[in-house]
């Protein structure tokens, strides 16, 4: 077997293990790229030429990255660039992107090289830095939990209202699972709720399709998309607001991180922190204006109606959380898993070196 072929196979055997793909990867089909995109740092800030290559996943954790992903599109790269000899001593920060539909097309890249920044499940980053040997770092958390409890059950108000109840849910033995007994636990009514486990998000929707008052949980954009087909249905519950009525230790239901290759962030450390800084400025730009950032959801591939975008993206908690306040919120999160099933984190929580803090 080539090395190629070998890295697909243990990108894929951990795509297996990356179980919230389905979440972040909701509105995904085939791989596709963005093209290559560009765009020169500022002065103030770059001391370095150096073309980024960042790959990520149809579905809200490159949500908060397409204002980004924008701006920095259409300008001349590669030879274009090279032939201007009078630019091309300080062109600065560039970047490239690919869009892909699940995981075990972004970890090879990271895997073998081939990104330098990526946009992966929060647990996904957590083994894939145990089977490279502290490999990958990451940099900032992009997404927050994107689950939600949806019902035409008017009694369903708050959690604790799930109380003798079925909910119907996909994720067995996987993060969905082990978030959510983690949080029926804190909540008191571990022993009064029926998990009745799918194989698919569309599995869950149908149920809701065909009994309104039957209860599901879904990710976004999926939620907002089966709630638009059926104005019986609504989304009482986020499991993020959940999280933070139960847990106070300064962790966060992260489902979406950002890595970058070690070797990468420390040969590059300005354009690491160049990345930071626009992908925070996406973010904000993203979560202030909804309708303008829908249809660059929609020109990106990642959900295919401008409305049901605009509708999904301020319950997709997009965020750019760096730093201490990253590490505290991601290593909580990733100690849940853990305490749950350890293979879910790759076998052993992360070291201190997980964590870039600049």
């Amino acid at each position: 077997m080539n090395q190629r072929s070998a890295t697909r196979r243990d990108a894929i055997a951990l795509a297996a293990s990356a179980t919230m793909t389905g979440m972040l990867a909701a509105c995904s089909g085939t791989s596709s790229s963005s093209g290559s995109s560009s765009a020169s740092s500022s002065a103030e800030t770059s001391t370095d030429n150096v073309d980024v290559r960042v790959a990520s996943l149809k579905g809200p954790t490159t949500i908060g990255l397409v204002q980004m992903m924008d701006t920095t599109s259409g300008i001349p790269t590669g030879d274009e660039a090279a032939d201007d000899s009078s630019s091309s001593s300080s062109s600065g920060i560039t970047y490239s992107y690919t869009i892909s539909g699940s995981a075990d097309e972004v970890l090879p890249l990271v895997i073998s090289g081939d990104a330098d920044i990526a946009l992966v499940p929060s647990n996904a980053a957590a083994i894939l830095y145990s089977k490279t040997k502290a490999g990958v770092e990451v940099i900032d958390v992009n997404t927050l939990g994107v689950l939600s409890v949806v019902t035409g059950d008017a009694s369903i108000e708050q959690f604790t209202d799930l109380a003798g109840h079925t909910v119907y849910i996909s994720g067995k033995g996987a993060s969905p699972e082990y978030t959510l007994n983690f949080l029926l636990d804190k909540a008191g009514i571990a022993g009064e709720v029926t998990l009745e486990w799918k194989s698919e998000h569309t599995e869950v929707a149908a149920v809701l399709a065909d009994d309104p008052t039957a209860i599901g949980v879904l990710p976004q954009p999926f939620t907002t998309a089966t709630i638009a087909q059926n104005s019986a249905l609504s989304a009482p519950i986020s499991l993020t607001d959940v999280w933070n009525q139960y847990v106070t230790d300064g962790s966060e239901f992260v489902m979406g991180v950002t890595i970058a290759r070690t070797e990468f962030a420390s040969a590059h450390p300005t354009a690491v922190s160049d990345f930071l800084d626009r992908h925070a400025a996406s973010v904000e730009s993203v979560n202030a204006d909804p309708a303008t950032a829908a249809a660059l959801v929609v020109k990106a591939g990642i959900v295919a109606k401008e409305a049901i975008a605009e509708k999904a993206i301020p319950a997709c908690n997009v965020v750019c959380i760096e730093g201490d306040d990253m590490k505290t919120a991601l290593s909580g999160y990733l100690q849940v898993l853990y305490d749950a099933d350890p293979s879910s984190v790759g076998g052993s929580l992360p070291g201190e070196d997980f964590y870039y803090l600049g």
